[in-house]
């Protein structure tokens, strides 16, 4: 499993767990009651301890790094990742992989933060003179809808 890789690259990409922690509370804070007094790193660790999600998150910031260097192998495909071109989805397929291993919460999860881009996710979305963050800023997003939908799996 790659879960320390994992976190390291979010890490050196700029995002803390404690980060996606906060668009979790974002999404949740008003179904869950106390939400404040819950641990929801763990339902974020618990997100990215899925092999799935480590290998989606490993391809994503692996493609923003490629980009980055411009060896990415096609200049016509680098230039559509790093402008994060509007119609240019394939961010949001690789994110909505994570989504669809936790349900239909998650999915409209995504949807929504994705549109509001909250937090770490709209600092993600803006920053494109220091790094590509094409594909970092869905998988982000992914992470945290999908472990607000497992927080929401647990309440009444």
């Amino acid at each position: 499993m790659h879960y320390n890789e994992c976190v390291e690259l979010l890490n050196q990409r700029g995002v803390e767990l404690n980060d996606i922690v906060d668009c979790v509370i974002f999404l949740q804070k008003d179904y869950v009651k106390d939400i404040e007094t819950l641990d929801i790193l763990h339902y974020v660790n618990s997100v990215l301890h899925k092999r799935e999600v480590q290998h989606a998150l490993l391809t994503a910031i692996n493609i923003d790094i490629q980009v980055e260097k411009k060896q990415f192998g096609s200049k016509a495909i680098e230039e559509i990742i790093a402008t994060d071109m509007g119609l240019y989805g394939i961010d949001e397929v690789l994110a909505y992989g994570i989504c669809n291993l936790y349900g239909s919460i998650a999915l409209t999860n995504y949807g929504y933060i994705d549109k509001v881009k909250p937090g770490i996710i709209g600092v993600l979305n803006e920053d494109h003179e220091k790094q590509c963050n094409t594909f970092l800023d869905d998988i982000v997003g992914a992470i945290a809808a999908s472990a607000a939908s497992k927080l929401a799996h647990t309440q009444d």
